[in-house]
């Protein structure tokens, strides 16, 4: 509660309140590949409403664009139309355009102040990418890590293949109607995002998930080792300039997966390690391979509480902090799987499932596309 100048107790307002655990993240993924609208992962997160304050909200959509699933789907923020025209006049010289347009939304009274917001759909120019001497996948992420940095008031939150992050300041299930998820999109998997920042400001660009490439990230949580894991990745070409602790995670399970070509479990040993007194316990085998991973990679460990979970083409994964300091359950209905903070956040949209459960901390728990499942 809060005190007015004459001591008298009133109500709190909308938003004011701090919720310690606050913060809701949900996915659901249908292992055969067949597609659904937003409506299902909007419900989801909307039944975890208390869990965020309205400052941020957001998704990610796997195969909603099978028009243009072999271009790069960049989505931008932009604060005015002069640092429009200057990415895209970067974007000309640097890309294929082969398709760009303002991103159809849906006017929501809640939503308000909203940037511009532009979609592109691209593809390296060969003679740019060849002069680079950078693959295909390096010389996307350095443009858009020099967009995010070096063009004021521009920001790309979306670069992938064949799917797209939708967020901004608001509640999430406004923020999904918004972007007409329920209506326009259909895809394989989803996950979402209902935001309560506490230690960065609630901004457009600070929304969840954050992005690169297909890779994109909603997180719950507060990330302890952030500014030894920033200085750390971004001695290979990253950029933190959004302005929250959870865009770091993103690099770090990229550069992990795409650079250093480790598997998920590896990934989720070297961001959530176990403990040396845990790895002591194990396996011969299991000792040698966690304690090469704790050594070679030892600034990434993200200490603090967390819940992620980890989208990409294909599938998703989910994973807690090593003491489990934040809700997470699982469950599975036939080909489809959930993942949320909250049970409710499964009930809600499928009440009979066929297995439940809470994974340990440290635990990743991977669903992908079944084999012949349509990417």
């Amino acid at each position: 509660m809060f005190v007015n100048d004459l001591n008298l107790k009133t109500a709190p307002l909308e938003g004011e309140v701090r919720i310690p655990s606050g913060c809701a993240v949900s996915a659901i993924i249908d292992r055969s590949g067949k597609k659904m609208t937003g409506e299902k992962i909007i419900r989801s997160i909307a039944t975890m409403h208390d869990r965020s304050n309205g400052l941020g909200g957001g998704f990610a959509g796997y195969g909603i664009y099978p028009d243009y699933k072999e271009y790069y789907a960049f989505h931008l923020f932009y604060n005015d139309f002069q640092c429009k025209k200057e990415t895209e006049d970067f974007l000309i010289q640097h890309f294929e355009v082969v398709y760009s347009s303002e991103m159809k939304t849906r006017k929501i009274k809640k939503i308000t102040n909203e940037p511009l917001i532009y979609r592109y759909f691209l593809y390296p120019l060969s003679k740019r990418l060849a002069n680079s001497l950078l693959d295909e996948e390096q010389y996307v992420v350095k443009c858009v890590n020099k967009i995010n940095a070096e063009i004021n008031g521009a920001f790309v939150f979306s670069s992938g293949k064949d799917m797209g992050i939708f967020k901004g300041v608001g509640y999430p299930e406004d923020i999904g109607k918004f972007y007409l998820l329920d209506e326009e999109y259909e895809g394989y998997s989803w996950t979402s995002h209902g935001r309560y920042p506490t230690n960065t400001p609630g901004w457009w660009g600070g929304a969840h998930p954050f992005g690169l490439l297909d890779y994109s990230i909603v997180h719950n949580g507060e990330i302890s080792s952030y500014d030894a894991n920033r200085r750390y990745i971004e001695m290979f070409g990253y950029k933190c300039s959004l302005q929250t602790d959870t865009e770091v995670i993103t690099y770090i399970i990229d550069y992990l997966l795409r650079v250093k070509k480790l598997t998920l479990p590896e990934v989720a040993k070297v961001i959530s390690a176990s403990f040396w007194s845990t790895i002591d316990e194990k396996s011969e085998e299991d000792q040698r391979q966690e304690i090469f991973l704790r050594k070679a990679f030892s600034s990434l460990l993200v200490t603090g509480p967390f819940s992620i979970i980890f989208g990409f083409t294909g599938g998703i994964m989910a994973l807690n902090d090593r003491l489990k300091l934040r809700s997470m359950v699982c469950a599975e209905k036939g080909d489809i799987a959930y993942v949320s903070s909250e049970e409710c956040g499964i009930r809600v949209i499928e009440p009979d499932v066929d297995k439940i459960f809470a994974p340990a901390g440290g635990q990743p728990v991977i669903y992908t596309l079944k084999e012949g499942g349509n990417v």
